[in-house]
């Protein structure tokens, strides 16, 4: 089918472009990673968000120092569920509170003496990470400098990203800045701090570093047991509960294991062109997915199939009876997903899993080889008209909802609200309900959130309520 123009978007026709229903015979891709149309209320984030609320901030026993003004520092407060074991992490939020005066006459002597003071404030930290803001981009303070200078002086790593809210079309160009940067920086820093790196002596043919992995709700809990059963010896995450001095064995692996391919899958291509080693994209959620990507990663480090084998029959064993139930509870139920960009098509063949069709599939900052993901994944799973969006805007996923009548939806944290409005139960697919969610143990957890929300009896009492109240409004 070809592209859509939805009611909503009348007054600005452009949004068509970003619109299709999916049909496994038409190759559609939509009109995605640009600048936002003007007039097109956005659900976006900043390149700000992406590298500090994504892919740095997981990093548990670094100083997260935010150079700019303390209203972006609010970010840091508790707004992805990215734990850890580490007793400074989530706990502290670091800024040089850029005032007016410091905007005209610049910031870098200010930041250099918020990072020593934090420093000696917290001397249990393994380093410092800097990241700019709107502002500090704006005035050209020179990070990477500062972060020279304040390295010498308290005889730790600091890393300095340029971040500013204002760079690329979304969250996404953070994801990248942070990648390519910290990568640059780790090649060196490993020079100036050979300590930290892994030595010859204790590596092994099974070594792997797990890549775009946040530990949202302590998927780690069940990922890192799940991949030692096979055989592997996880070294390092990038980033989840990582501690910097893990991160610089990233080069020291046998294999990289990309996770998430849209906010971290730039670094393993960049040490595998400097370091050549190689990765594999995975994709750990659901029975499915997960169960095909043992058997790659057991594959790329020569690993017996018998022990995948094994492995695989233990755990869905163990979860059988659980499943069972709310995959007959839950089978022929209807979702939308609003997710980032990976998610959405990751969650396609999760939810076939549990006899769970799309209605619609949207993505916030999705790249065009995300869409080719997804509707690939649509084609494995059978499935076909699914209205897909690249960033939605809120008007978007009203008739969106209103036309397609979901069962549930998968969202974050922000949109949930409006839907429950509607007496659509949501499922906070980003930072979870209670996870975790990854592989066959985090699986049933999230069937039973997804039971929980589809069937509690606030929904019922809602919808009788709207009966009334239309028949009282025909009357």
């Amino acid at each position: 089918m070809p592209f859509v123009l939805l009611d909503c978007n009348r007054c600005i026709p452009e949004r068509m472009k970003h619109i299709y229903v999916y049909d496994p015979d038409e190759e559609i891709i939509p009109l995605c990673n640009v600048n936002t149309v003007p007039g097109d209320m956005t659900e976006r984030g900043c390149a700000f968000a992406g590298s500090r609320g994504v892919v740095g901030g997981p990093v548990k026993d670094v100083i997260h120092m935010v150079h700019g003004p303390i209203g972006c520092a609010y970010y840091t407060w508790g707004t992805r569920r990215n734990l850890s074991d580490n007793d400074l992490h989530r706990r502290y939020c670091f800024s040089t509170d850029m005032q007016e005066s410091d905007i005209v006459y610049g910031g870098e002597k200010k930041l250099e003496k918020a990072c020593i003071e934090a420093n000696d404030e917290f001397p249990q930290a393994t380093g410092i990470f800097i990241y700019t803001t709107c502002s500090t981009g704006l005035i050209g303070d020179d990070v990477e400098a500062v972060a020279k200078r304040v390295e010498e002086k308290i005889k730790k790593p600091v890393f300095a990203v340029n971040c500013p809210g204002f760079a690329g079309v979304s969250q996404s160009k953070g994801h990248h800045e942070f990648n390519v940067s910290f990568y640059r920086w780790l090649r060196k820093a490993r020079e100036r701090f050979p300590e930290k790196c892994l030595r010859e002596e204790d590596k092994t043919p099974y070594d792997v570093a797990v890549i775009g992995e946040y530990n949202m709700d302590w998927d780690l809990a069940v990922l890192e047991p799940l991949l030692e059963k096979i055989g592997c010896r996880v070294v390092v995450v990038f980033t989840g509960n990582s501690s910097l001095n893990d991160l610089f064995k990233l080069p020291d692996v046998r294999l990289n294991i990309v996770e998430c391919q849209r906010s971290a899958e730039y670094i393993a291509h960049l040490i595998g062109d400097g370091y050549d080693i190689p990765f594999i994209r995975v994709s750990l959620f659901g029975l499915s997915e997960t169960t095909e990507s043992l058997y790659r990663i057991a594959e790329a480090l020569d690993i017996p199939k018998r022990r995948v084998d094994e492995v695989v029959k233990e755990e869905m064993e163990a979860i059988k009876p659980q499943l069972d139930y709310y995959r007959e509870k839950l089978s022929g139920k209807t979702c939308l997903t609003y997710v980032g960009a990976p998610r959405t098509w990751h969650w396609v063949r999760a939810m076939k899993d549990l006899g769970i069709d799309y209605v619609v599939a949207c993505c916030t900052f999705a790249h065009e080889e995300d869409y080719e993901k997804l509707n690939r994944n649509l084609k494995k799973a059978g499935i076909k008209g699914v209205l897909i969006i690249d960033a939605p805007n809120e008007l978007e996923l009203e008739e969106a909802i209103h036309t397609f009548r979901p069962d549930f939806m998968l969202t974050g944290l922000k949109e949930r609200y409006l839907f429950r409005k509607y007496g659509v139960p949501t499922l906070n697919s980003h930072s979870y309900e209670q996870g975790p969610y990854v592989a066959y143990r985090g699986f049933v957890n999230f069937a039973r959130d997804i039971y929980k929300g589809v069937y509690h009896p606030i929904w019922n009492i809602l919808r009788e309520g709207e009966k009334k109240f239309q028949a009282l409004k025909g009357g």
